[in-house]
Order: structure tokens, then sequence, then C-alpha cells
């Protein structure tokens, strides 16, 4: 499962979605969610699926690659599915004891099941065509009308790109310890949730070490190279609004207007 997970990775490209400036994929990302938890009917989220396979497919990410990182999340889809199922009056379809299932359940169950997986696909896609140098930028330029306000935008935006840089190497990081415990004999799969907890502890100390290893050699390396923070930083690649920006926005409010028609 821990191979499964593909948020804050990137995956190189030349394609036309890799191409787009960083700030016009953050802003069309944010537009998309907003999109998304308005959207209500079946027509409108069908709409959405189909748009979120094009943007797929012109990114020239492997579609089994984004859809991996959904099953990590399948158990909570599923728990939410069956709990709306369960817990919303209507028309019953079948009854047990305290327990109805509805048709109005299901119905609400799977929007929400559909609605979590077009929302991880969409913010994955967005790391997976964003590099880390980018995606800081971009915070950065976007949070920059923030500071006079006394807002932090560099030190916000440095972090929330180092958090996601480090997640696959953290996880890379649980695998290799994982399996040196199991080589010694830990047992991470049998037991109860308590007993499963307590057997976690031989992973988690390790862990917790090398993740607070790796942050200080990142400091010590960053002072070494006379990091600053963004005060009179410059840039080697300038962030610039092209004709493609344009039509990425075009595209996206393009989207929002059909889904509030439909």
């Amino acid at each position: 499962m821990i191979k499964d997970i593909t948020i804050g990775q990137f995956i190189p490209g030349n394609s036309l979605i890799h191409r787009l400036d960083p700030r016009t994929k953050i802003i069309s990302s944010i537009i998309y969610i907003i999109i998304l938890f308005l959207a209500e009917s079946f027509w409108e989220y069908l709409f959405l699926g189909l748009f979120t396979l094009s943007m797929i497919i012109i990114s020239q990410v492997p579609l089994k690659f984004v859809l991996k990182g959904i099953k990590p999340l399948l158990l909570i889809i599923i728990f939410t599915l069956v709990l709306h199922a369960f817990l919303n009056t209507g028309t019953v379809i079948w009854e047990w004891g305290p327990f109805a299932l509805t048709y109005e359940g299901i119905r609400l169950g799977l929007i929400m099941a559909f609605r979590l997986i077009l929302l991880v696909v969409a913010t994955s896609l967005l790391t997976l065509t964003t590099s880390p140098i980018a995606l800081t930028d971009g915070i950065e330029r976007l949070l920059s009308p923030f500071r006079r306000f006394g807002v932090p935008a560099h030190e916000l935006a440095m972090m929330m790109t180092i958090a996601l840089r480090f997640i696959p190497t953290l996880l890379e990081e649980t695998e290799k310890i994982m399996k040196a415990q199991m080589a010694r004999g830990a047992d991470f799969e049998s037991g109860n949730l308590i007993q499963r907890g307590k057997n976690m502890i031989p992973l988690l100390v390790p862990l917790f070490i090398n993740a607070f290893r790796r942050a200080d050699e990142l400091a010590m390396a960053m002072e070494a190279r006379c990091y600053r923070g963004g005060d009179n930083r410059t840039r080697m690649k300038q962030l610039k609004i092209t004709s493609l920006d344009y039509f990425g926005y075009l595209t996206i409010a393009i989207v929002a207007a059909i889904v509030f028609i439909i």
C-alpha cells in the first residue's frame, strides 16, 4: 500500500499540462475543487469525470499511475459509500433492524465516493505535472500580495513544497524499515487493532529519528549555501503567463459554466 501513494511525486514531461505556469495550475485546481463540491447531479459528475480523464490523457501521465493513488483511500471511499447508504432517510430498499438501505442514501453515497476519487486524482495530477521548484515559485507568487499584511509568503511556500517533496522519501524509508523489522520477526498484519498499533512502535521510532535527521541535514545544507529566504532572492527561471495559460483559464471557466448550466 505504501508504494501506491503518489502524492508529492513528479513525473517530468513536455505535455501541455507540464508547460502551464504553476500559478495557472494551482488556481485551476482550486476552481476545480470548488466546482466539484458544488456539483450535485449525476450528469455533472459524469462531465467532470470525462474532463478529468481528458486532462490525464493530455498530461501524458500513465493512467495506471494516477489511479494507483486511489488504492490507499479505497477503504475510506467504501466506508463513506456505506455510511451514506444506510444513514440517510428516503425510499427503503432493504431493512435489517435499525439499519435501512435507501435509494437516496445510495445516490448520495455514490456522489460522495465519486467526489473523493476525482478530488484525489485532480490534486495528484497537480503534483505529478509540476516540479517542486516551480510549485514553490507559484505558491510564493500567489501569496506575495499578502506580504503587506505580514504573511511570510516565501517561507510558507517553501515549507509546503518541502513537505510534499519529502512524502515519497519518507514512504520509501518506511518501506525499508518495515522490511528490516519483518526480517527480524516483526508482525504488522496479524492481531487486533490494539495489537497492530503496538506492533507499529518498532516502525515509528526509527522513522521519526530518520525524519529529524533528514530535516537537520537539509537545514545545514541550506545554511551552507547561504540561503536567506525570499528577500532580494533572484530566480534562474522567471514565471511568465503565456497564451497557453490564458487558454487554460478559458478552459476551466467553460467547464464551470457547463456544470452550472447542467
